[in-house]
């Protein structure tokens, strides 16, 4: 709280006695008692609504903030698009995983027979075929992964029981069959290596990313409307009691003014005079009554995400003082602190990244596609499944092979285009970058600039309230003495108000500046001891 606060030196601070209640997780809920002085303005039934009611909500600004960062909609809205980035992450890592494969067939094939086969004996002239009658039963499991070299395998194991019915020639019947076969695919030029096959993931994690600052950039808006509502709405509830103020003043002229039309010393004129002005004053109190009202609802917009309480009408009063010392910043600090913390800045770089892998890729498409594609087996036979396995293991009964395939378009025109368009994207990415960091300076040098020129504002428009006051005592003085009219006092009495306005916002406007120069300079999580996990 500030001892000497102008806008405490200029209007007072009214009397409340208010009991907080901090927000709940789950939205608002406040019980206050207060206790308030007789208010000249309800005398007026008109204006029976500006008399404060029993139930507040006060709020700080820090309070405000924090609330807001838990139920903000535009917060909610980013969080969830990072989190769905999150999962492209996933997915494209997902395209390396390896795949288990089981199979299990069971056949069974009775055919006709036109000759003697496998040691079968004829058939006599004129009579039905023989049949064939041979039943297979089947099982493989199969491990297959591609690799982030580019390159694909399988290994697979295969088992199987074969029978023929009847008398045949075969060297086992039933028969049990293994094998333990191999296969590589492996590139060699084009779509070789891990940089290469493992672009898309990082421009899966560089969207993320770049998602992720969008949510830190949302976070940190966020903080500034909140600051700009929350000084908004100190600056029409002061600029209330200065319209109240104002309208008090205006009574005691009119009271003044019909005590001495009563005594013959005033003509009836100064009266209805004062009369008017103390109708015009009533307006203005109506109008700034219902600015606060309406700021009331814009704060409540960005704290909360439920309807149920936007349409509450329970006043919040705000609890911090503006700032109006002097607070200054180090330009050359500050705008290197903005070029290393912007989200936007930060976002652009990622960009930047992102087409760089892409170029890199585009570039290796130009190669000629040569492969390596080779694999080795083992074979194994037998009465029974042990037997067929111990073959299997004995790699008596064994095949590979390998080789290779080339191949290339003639032209290779599409490859050469997209390595161009690759080109083009990370030349446009930096000029990007370029420009982003032009204009953050920009954004940087303005910011301190207003915060410079609403400083002065505070000093000049507090000569002019200043001023104004004498101005109007001065008047005053001469009404009572018969030198000048109720209307030049009225006049006076506006000016007063007005000056009293133009101070308060300038200190507000000051206040606000300072919130617009932590967001160009990406500081509003220092200044509030903010961690974004």
């Amino acid at each position: 709280m500030l001892a000497h606060s102008p806008i405490s030196s200029v209007l007072g601070i009214s009397t409340i006695v208010l009991c907080l209640v901090l927000p709940s997780p789950h939205g608002w809920s406040a019980s206050f008692t207060s206790e308030t002085s007789e208010d000249p303005l309800q005398q007026e039934s008109s204006l029976s609504d500006l008399v404060p009611r029993d139930t507040v909500i006060t709020l700080t600004l820090k309070e405000a903030v924090l609330h807001a960062l838990e139920n903000n909609l535009d917060i909610s809205v980013s969080r969830h698009t990072r989190n769905i980035r999150v999962t492209d992450i996933v997915f494209q890592q997902a395209q390396f995983d390896p795949t288990v494969q089981l199979n299990g067939r069971y056949d069974r094939t009775v055919s006709p027979l036109n000759r003697p086969v496998f040691g079968f004996g004829g058939v006599p002239l004129g009579s039905d075929p023989a049949k064939f009658d041979q039943n297979d039963t089947h099982f493989s499991l199969a491990l297959n992964q591609k690799l982030l070299t580019g390159g694909t395998y399988d290994l697979t194991f295969d088992t199987n029981r074969n029978s023929v019915a009847g008398p045949n020639a075969f060297l086992f019947n039933p028969s049990y069959g293994s094998n333990l076969l191999f296969n590589l695919t492996q590139p060699l030029l084009r779509n070789f290596g891990s940089s290469v096959n493992g672009t898309l993931i990082v421009l899966a994690r560089n969207a993320a990313a770049i998602e992720y600052l969008g949510f830190l950039l949302q976070v940190q808006t966020v903080i500034s409307q909140i600051e700009q509502a929350y000084w908004e709405l100190v600056f029409t509830r002061e600029n209330l009691k200065v319209a109240q103020a104002t309208l008090r003043a205006a009574e005691e002229l009119l009271a003044s003014n019909r005590a001495k039309v009563k005594a013959g010393i005033m003509a009836d004129v100064e009266a209805l005079q004062a009369q008017a002005g103390v109708a015009g004053r009533v307006e203005q109190v109506l109008i700034a009554q219902k600015a606060v009202e309406d700021q009331e609802d814009q704060l409540r917009r960005l704290l909360n995400h439920r309807e149920d309480h936007l349409v509450q009408t329970t006043p919040i009063v705000p609890m911090d003082n503006p700032q109006h010392d002097y607070e200054a910043a180090h330009l050359p600090s500050t705008i290197h602190s903005a070029l290393n913390n912007r989200p936007e800045i930060l976002q652009a770089k990622k960009n930047l990244e992102s087409a760089g892998a892409q170029t890199q890729f585009a570039k290796n498409q130009l190669l000629p596609d040569l492969s390596f594609q080779g694999g080795i087996g083992l074979g194994g036979l037998g009465n029974n499944p042990r037997d067929s396995w111990d073959r299997l293991g004995s790699t008596n009964y064994y095949n590979m092979g390998g080789g290779l395939v080339l191949s290339y378009p003639l032209g290779n025109r599409s490859a050469e285009s997209q390595y161009k368009r690759r080109i083009l994207e990370a030349q446009q990415n930096q000029t990007l970058l370029q420009r982003m960091r032009q204009q953050v300076i920009l954004d940087v040098k303005e910011a301190a600039r207003r915060v410079q020129t609403n400083y002065k504002r505070i000093r000049t428009t507090q000569t002019a309230r200043t001023l104004s006051e004498r101005q109007l005592k001065a008047e005053q003085e001469r009404l009572n003495l018969g030198l000048t009219t109720t209307r030049n006092v009225l006049q006076f009495q506006g000016d007063l108000a007005e000056a009293k306005g133009k101070e308060l916002r300038a200190i507000l406007d000051y206040n606000q500046a300072l919130s617009n120069l932590r967001l160009v300079s990406a500081s509003s999580f220092d200044h509030y001891d903010i961690t974004i996990k």
